[in-house]
């Protein structure tokens, strides 16, 4: 069934990792890893999120150098200030080309750690690119076994990258990403996680959201040794997670996040049909 036609569900791909848990961190930066993927794919951005983020910074750096440059230059030749000048305009030009990007993207993050340290048990999360999360035009489903273990360490882990290639490399085999130029557009953030969620500033409760049945959602879920054991019927006392939250609370709701990220126009046209 092509994507975006009919109303079935598309199975969960699974991604195993021999670890017995999925810490928080991990979490984070497979779904981080995958919003990259999934921005750059659908040519939302012109380059991997680590390389537009690393041009933002050595702009933003490259500007204050010349800020400080100017303010001495009265030394210089005249050519060498107008030189200087005009490179400064160039790189205020290229500032605000990814700025608001940048910063979306920054502010969703920033939103996407605060939920997790929230509920570090959250099971679903699902990124909708489309002009609303009930008008996509694609859908990325993300699902987590039990067995996190709490954790304040954001650093990257071998786990994490190990994961993280393992989707991306499915979604590619699976065709993610694979059709023509939409234009930009936005990426929306939603989480499955208890009403008693309470983040006013980063997530919105959608007790009502349902999803459209007619885009076919790309679905993979990480599954650690922990959940194999777990469906084995051998308890694991050691993989149990502690949170503010308890996600076994029956009362499941949608939440949408605040910061949506939108798509930069692409240098290029969009290619014919």
């Amino acid at each position: 069934m092509d994507e975006g036609e009919g109303s079935s569900d598309m199975e969960f791909t699974n991604i195993d990792t021999a670890a017995e848990s999925l810490d928080i961190s991990t979490v984070f930066h497979v779904v981080t890893d995958i919003l990259g993927f999934i921005l750059f794919m659908h040519q939302q951005i012109s380059s991997v999120l680590q390389d537009i983020t690393q041009e933002f910074n050595e702009l933003r750096a490259e500007y204050k150098e010349l800020e400080v440059e100017l303010a001495q230059s009265e030394m210089k030749a005249i050519s060498t200030r107008r030189k200087q000048a005009a490179r400064k305009r160039e790189v205020k030009m290229g500032i605000r080309r990814l700025e608001k990007t940048m910063n979306s993207v920054s502010n969703l993050k920033t939103a996407l750690q605060l939920m997790i340290s929230e509920v570090p048990n959250v099971e679903k999360i699902s990124m909708v690119l489309g002009p609303s999360p009930l008008r996509p035009l694609y859908v990325y489903e993300l699902c987590f076994s039990h067995g996190r273990t709490v954790s304040g360490d954001y650093s990257r882990s071998k786990v994490a990258e190990s994961l993280s290639r393992k989707a991306i490399r499915t979604l590619i085999s699976r065709g993610a990403g694979s059709n023509s130029y939409t234009g930009p557009t936005k990426l929306f953030l939603l989480v499955k996680a208890p009403s008693s969620l309470n983040l006013p500033l980063h997530f919105l409760p959608k007790r009502e959201f349902r999803q459209y049945k007619k885009t076919v959602p790309f679905r993979l879920k990480f599954r650690c040794r922990t959940h194999d054991l777990e469906m084995n019927g051998q308890p694991n006392d050691g993989a149990s997670s502690i949170g503010l939250l308890d996600t076994e609370a029956k009362d499941l709701i949608w939440f949408q996040c605040r910061h949506t990220i939108k798509g930069l126009p692409s240098r290029t046209s969009a290619p014919e049909d």
